[in-house]
């Protein structure tokens, strides 16, 4: 039986892997929320499923989905997706769901983070999130792995990214907001981070991407391709709000060393224009009090960053921008040993993230 481990995963000689290496799978959540999605989530509903059957070209994907949909799930996925039974309070796998890490020896097991809906009472995107906390230990019972249990310690798989090899990116804005572990120092959550993930060096980007809902979550701004290789947003544009987040990112991450003591090799990728919900959209998501507005002229970050590695290939956002086909021939020729396809995700970036924020990948042990 699967069970909570004692120690810390750096004790045991456990890490967490870089995106890049070989998946079991990955693991997917079905959007339900009306004060999320419009239209009663049919229409996100519909592309998170493209998406799945994308990755599915490429490695197993498993949807979680309550008992209400789970039929509904079924009908609109390809066969080969395995659809399970799993209640959450909105399907944002990856800060949600739970981080796997893995030893030299074909072992796998999981971390339980705590989490409070991107900022709990002060900040958070809704109330109440008691479902989604289970999230993780339902997954990895099903997986029939064992776990450490760090839920008193909050913390979004959007906000780190790692390089495998001892480097984690994340974003001060983010790890170090007071809405999330406010009883810790930096030099704490440093702890956490490196007894957890068994990470040597953590790059801290003051901020991320202005308008991220979720307090700047580095998978909106930078990303690993491989150890020493980052791909990031970026902007010509002087008057865009991101422009100067971004050169201040560029600009720190073309200093700095990774664990390895070795300069990064960054590559930009430019942003689309800004992602507005107008007002038709708008006006099919369900009033909340406590929910993020989105009331129409709310503007959302939109960036081509957000992609999903998985075996042998790369899903990226397409926002139907003039941008898009530069953006996937950007990447397809950093990418060069993968094949990179691209996705309309306009629906599921207009509830706050895109196909990196929606998937959770299970690591290949060995």
């Amino acid at each position: 039986m699967p069970g909570r481990i004692a120690g810390t995963p750096r004790q045991d000689g456990y890490r967490m892997p870089g995106e890049f290496e070989p998946h079991q799978g990955t693991w997917m959540l079905w959007p339900v929320r009306t004060d999320t999605w419009r239209l009663g989530a049919k229409p996100a509903q519909a592309a998170f499923a493209r998406v799945a059957a994308v990755i599915a070209e490429f490695e197993p994907v498993t949807i979680g989905a309550s008992s209400a949909q789970y039929e509904h799930a079924r009908s609109l996925v390809p066969p080969q997706v395995r659809v399970v039974e799993i209640s959450s309070d909105d399907a944002w796998m990856r800060d949600i769901g739970p981080t796997f890490v893995v030893n030299g020896h074909g072992g796998v097991r999981g971390i339980d983070w705590g989490f409070n809906a991107w900022g709990g009472l002060d900040g958070g995107l809704y109330f109440p999130w008691d479902q989604d906390q289970l999230v993780k230990r339902k997954v990895l019972e099903i997986e029939n792995l064992d776990h450490y249990d760090l839920r008193h310690f909050i913390l979004e798989g959007g906000a780190v990214h790692v390089d495998g090899e001892g480097t984690l990116i994340t974003t001060a804005q983010c790890l170090l907001n007071k809405n999330r572990n406010p009883h810790l120092s930096k030099r704490q959550i440093e702890g956490y981070l490196r007894s957890s993930l068994n990470v040597e060096r953590i790059i801290w980007l003051p901020r991320g991407m202005s308008d991220d809902e979720t307090d700047g979550h580095i998978d909106e701004i930078a990303a690993f391709v491989k150890p020493g290789v980052v791909v990031m947003s970026w902007t010509d544009d002087r008057n865009d709000p991101q422009y100067e987040i971004l050169q201040e990112a560029y600009s720190l991450l073309t200093r700095v060393r990774d664990a390895r003591g070795r300069r990064l090799t960054v590559h930009r990728l430019h942003i689309p224009d800004r992602l507005v919900i107008t007002a038709e959209e708008a006006e099919w998501i369900d009033p909340a009090r406590g929910s993020y507005s989105r009331r129409p002229g709310t503007t959302f970050a939109a960036t081509y960053v957000n992609f999903y590695i998985c075996n042998g290939g790369v899903v990226m956002p397409g926002f139907g921008d003039k941008r898009d086909i530069e953006a996937l021939n950007t990447l397809q020729g950093i990418f060069t040993d993968r094949k990179v396809v691209q996705v309309h995700t306009r629906e599921i970036a207009l509830g706050g993230g895109n196909i990196h924020c929606i998937t959770q990948q299970q690591p290949r042990g060995g």
